[in-house]
């Protein structure tokens, strides 16, 4: 199956990144939200970043022109129906997902795979909500979604080993090194292990033991992390890690998930991360420092 032209669903940071990254390989992409202002606001964060790479002497002029012109915006979820591949990056909802692929079912032509980024939640129970839920399986990025070599691809219960094998080959058509699990488990297998060790991070700082920079720096110098786990957390989104904990404290029941409470009261107070500008850090000084969440 040829893939040229490719439909993401949400313009947040996650579906930016991969509408970009298929724009990058040649594949029209058709990104899409509820908001012009959201997509407009997208479309220009691509701008931003391909602009610095023509102040490095990495593109031309011509070539930003070229890429973003392979990007097409929308609120029409009816778009849809020209995509060969079609994936979902919205909020970790699956209430929201079963409901948006109903949709994306009844105008998706035959044989175009659905896809979801989720990290989370159950394919099988999204997959629930098709009339065949053989074509849809999970599709992972990792952020940022153009620069991380990994792609995890996990089949529902349901899910058709060609549309697994379909998938797997346009991840490596993107560039990226997909891992295929064996079956559904829930956050896959990056997700999973690095969430109890997120989730620790979050505790040791609740509990005063030492602060946001020591604890970065402790997992940065200690185990040669990249980049220290409250800093990550950051990065993902506090609400994204939120969702994705209590997602598998629900489904597991295992006490190393359980979420801190320290992170419901930062999203009740819009300290969501680098998104919203402030979380751990505050990253309106430069360079960033410590919130004081006491």
């Amino acid at each position: 199956m040829e893939i040229k032209k490719g439909f993401v669903l949400g313009a947040g940071i996650m579906g930016t990144g991969i509408a970009h990254l298929m724009a990058q390989k040649g594949v029209e992409a058709i990104l899409v939200d509820i908001d012009d202002a959201i997509l407009k606001r997208s479309i220009g964060n691509i701008e931003k970043i391909l602009n610095r790479r023509v102040e490095r002497g990495k593109m031309t002029a011509d070539e930003v022109k070229d890429l973003v012109g392979r990007i097409t915006i929308t609120t029409d979820m009816k778009a849809a129906a020209e995509a060969d591949f079609i994936i979902e990056a919205v909020i970790e909802d699956v209430g929201l997902k079963q409901k948006l692929f109903a949709q994306l079912e009844e105008v998706a032509k035959p044989g175009a795979i659905l896809a979801t980024n989720t990290t989370a939640c159950s394919i099988s129970e999204i997959a629930s909500a098709l009339k065949d839920p053989s074509r849809l399986v999970g599709m992972h990025f990792f952020n940022p979604a153009v620069v991380m070599r990994l792609v995890e691809i996990m089949p529902g219960l349901a899910t058709d080993p060609q549309v697994v094998e379909t998938t797997r080959k346009f991840a490596e058509f993107l560039g990226k090194e997909p891992v295929v699990t064996a079956k559904e488990g829930i956050a896959g297998v990056a997700s999973r292990v690095l969430a109890a060790l997120l989730n620790e991070a979050v505790w040791v700082l609740e509990e005063g033991i030492c602060s946001a920079s020591d604890i970065d720096k402790a997992m940065k110098m200690g185990s040669n992390h990249p980049m220290g786990p409250l800093t990550l957390i950051d990065l993902i989104g506090i609400d994204t890690h939120l969702a994705k904990t209590r997602t598998l404290y629900e489904k597991l029941g295992d006490a190393r998930y359980r979420p801190c409470y320290l992170l419901e009261k930062m999203v009740h107070a819009g300290y969501l991360g680098r998104k919203s500008g402030k979380g751990f850090y505050d990253y309106s000084q430069d360079p960033p420092v410590p919130v004081n969440l006491k």
